[in-house]
């Protein structure tokens, strides 16, 4: 098979960790052929279909460092694929959000694009969880700083995060004693003018935000705990959390177990849950990560998982 990962640059990867590189290397392993590009090298034209001008098909080389080598560069025509894996970083910003519409119009050209651009539009990752209220802590969206303050006064002690944030950029809690909550929220919601997200803290912090991975509707047996480390109260992996893969629990099957067919069916093939003890916090879609970290700590192959997974849906299309 054809595959285009449209992905930030290859060269900017740390391959030790990067999950896109561990479904590359795995789609390699099956004898896949490799092509690469950006957002930016996405282009249409009246009359034309919906191509990347610079992609690049690769082949990976074994090395850590100049890990990959490029066999050709050429103008692709997305449907001339048999797969587009959409692996941009956050944020979800406006050029984000237009490449979904490229690979929306690549799609009605034939391609099949995974995750799904309108399901990648339909699910903003802080605000999806607004679906799900029965697995989620309490939680507040606002722009108004007086309706933030009341939150605190009914909960005490609070997390404030935007909504376009990424690895714990931007997240502050707020104590019982309210210091510079006036200060954050002006901080947040820019004096009324975006929109912020506010939850009641939940002290299981302590024990990981766990990464649910659920590949095709399925959950992955195995869980990233990100630890805070120190005094930090946030757990990401950007910020210093420590990883440790465990045994997914009861609570966390049930939840993924609950969402995973729905958003399945939906177009997402890969959604990453963050969940804190027993409450959903926020559903990844645009890349969700933690592959290499789960693998190489209990040795379920969560790329090979991945890889399947696809396999099945391009075969499931051709039927």
């Amino acid at each position: 098979m054809k595959l285009l990962f449209v992905a930030d640059p290859l060269e900017s990867f740390k391959t030790y960790k990067d999950t896109t590189f561990s479904m590359m290397r795995e789609a390699a392993r099956r004898g896949h052929q490799l092509w690469a590009c950006e957002p930016a090298d996405l282009v249409w034209v009246r009359g034309a279909r919906v191509v990347a001008r610079q992609a690049r098909a690769i082949t990976l080389t074994g090395d850590e460092h100049a890990w990959f080598e490029v066999l050709t560069q050429a103008e692709l025509a997305l449907a001339d694929t048999d797969a587009v894996v959409m692996r941009k970083d956050p944020p979800f910003d406006a050029e984000f959000f237009y490449a979904t519409h490229l690979l929306g119009q690549a799609e009605r050209e034939g391609a099949k694009v995974f995750n799904k651009p309108a399901a990648l539009r339909d699910h903003p990752e802080k605000l999806a969880i607004l679906e799900f209220p029965q697995f989620i802590a309490p939680t507040l969206v606002t722009r108004s700083a007086e309706a933030i303050r009341a939150f605190h006064a009914e909960h005490q002690d609070i997390i404030l995060k935007p909504l376009d944030g990424m690895g714990g950029m931007g997240i502050f809690r707020v104590g019982p004693d309210g210091l510079n909550l006036g200060s954050i929220t002006e901080t947040l919601n820019q004096g009324g003018a975006q929109t912020v997200m506010v939850q009641k803290y939940l002290s299981e912090i302590v024990r990981g935000d766990k990464r649910v991975l659920v590949i095709g509707g399925v959950p992955v047996p195995f869980t990233l705990a990100r630890i805070p480390q120190g005094s930090e109260i946030r757990g990401n992996l950007a910020v210093g959390g420590k990883g440790v893969a465990m045994p997914i629990t009861d609570r966390e099957r049930e939840i993924a177990s609950a969402l995973g067919p729905i958003l399945a069916a939906r177009g997402l093939l890969l959604v990453g849950l963050d969940v804190i003890g027993d409450c959903l916090t926020e559903i990844n879609v645009t890349s969700p990560t933690c592959f290499q970290e789960i693998t190489e700590q209990t040795g379920f192959d969560v790329a090979a998982m991945f890889i399947t997974a696809l396999e099945r849906q391009l075969k499931g299309a051709a039927a």
